[in-house]
């Protein structure tokens, strides 16, 4: 496929329609503005979930890439590059996990995040050496990201994931997207014309942040970084996040705050240990051991435990 030559495929894509419902949004007050842009936000969940099928195959390559070792990556332009960033970024305080397990790559380089640098998704073979620069491999996981679907910086990437045989995905919110030839998976989010066309930061924006949202909580889920719906995990890198450590211990535990915060200084701070080791009145390197063999999950990490337990109690111990 030639990528390297943009046609006229944004001419009749349907991000860069116009919105019969706004066409006179200029003559309308400030709360007739307000509502009309929230009548048209109120679609958007229901055209991402049309897409929950193909997210959730996506989701299976994202958890079979982290546990080989491997990456999810995320790469786009403008807005949709934006989105990707911030995703990623939000990870590792989140779940715990190492800041380059989920990555972010926008066209243009961090400036790109502050100021807009258009001309810089125009070049194809940019998209390929941002992967290269990454050591982006087969073990990894690259979901292309752009409403239009016709970026060529997101296309070279795509196409140079493929090349290699790593697992390839699109978020776009056109049928036609050019990225949906280069992906394994086609994430389609119709969305419509915007409020004020073109300006896809608005309902495609939404869109894709409310699909980034889905793709890394999910895949953490599925990945142990969960426990009921506790992000057991997390790093508590400020006073925020040490309070809420010693919040969902107790949530998930049902002690007292002083046995919340003396497991959680046993624990070394780390608030998944520290659960483990009130739940089964055990210490801190039992509990890492249990949760390593569970492949960081609580869940599985307390059936080690009761197996344990069952097969000494079989042997009369």
């Amino acid at each position: 496929m030639d990528i390297s030559r943009i046609d006229d495929a944004l001419e009749h894509a349907v991000t860069e329609s116009r919105n019969t419902k706004s066409m006179n949004i200029d003559s309308l007050s400030e709360f007739e503005i307000l509502k009309l842009i929230n009548d048209e936000d109120k679609t958007v969940p229901f055209a991402v979930e049309k897409a929950l099928d193909t997210i959730a195959l996506v989701v299976k390559d994202i958890v079979a890439a982290f546990r080989a070792g491997g990456r999810l990556v995320y790469i786009g332009a403008g807005t949709s590059g934006r989105l990707g960033v911030l995703d990623a970024s939000e990870c590792p305080p989140t779940f715990g996990v190492p800041a380059g397990m989920v990555v972010g790559i926008i066209a243009g380089g961090d400036d790109a995040l502050r100021k807009s640098i258009e001309g810089a998704e125009d070049e194809p073979e940019e998209g390929r050496k941002a992967l290269e620069a990454i050591n982006f491999s087969a073990n990894d996981v690259l979901i292309g990201i752009t409403a239009s679907g016709s970026a060529p910086y997101v296309l070279g990437a795509l196409q140079y994931a493929r090349a290699i045989g790593a697992k390839t995905g699109a978020i776009s919110c056109n049928r036609e997207s050019k990225t949906f030839t280069l992906a394994d998976h086609k994430i389609l989010v119709e969305v419509g014309p915007e409020v004020i066309t073109g300006s896809t930061r608005m309902k495609a924006g939404t869109a894709q942040k409310l699909v980034l949202n889905m793709l890394t909580t999910t895949s953490m889920i599925r990945f142990g970084k969960v426990y009921g719906n506790l992000m057991v995990d997390l790093t508590p890198v400020n006073r925020k996040l040490v309070e809420r450590s010693k919040r969902l211990i107790r949530q998930a535990t049902g002690c007292t705050r002083d046995e919340a915060e003396q497991a959680f200084l046993a624990s070394g701070k780390k608030p998944k240990v520290a659960i483990l080791m009130i739940l089964l009145d055990i210490g801190a390197d039992h509990a890492l051991a249990l949760l390593a063999r569970g492949s960081g999950r609580i869940s599985d990490a307390i059936r080690l435990y009761q197996a344990e337990n069952t097969e000494k109690a079989a042997q009369g111990e």
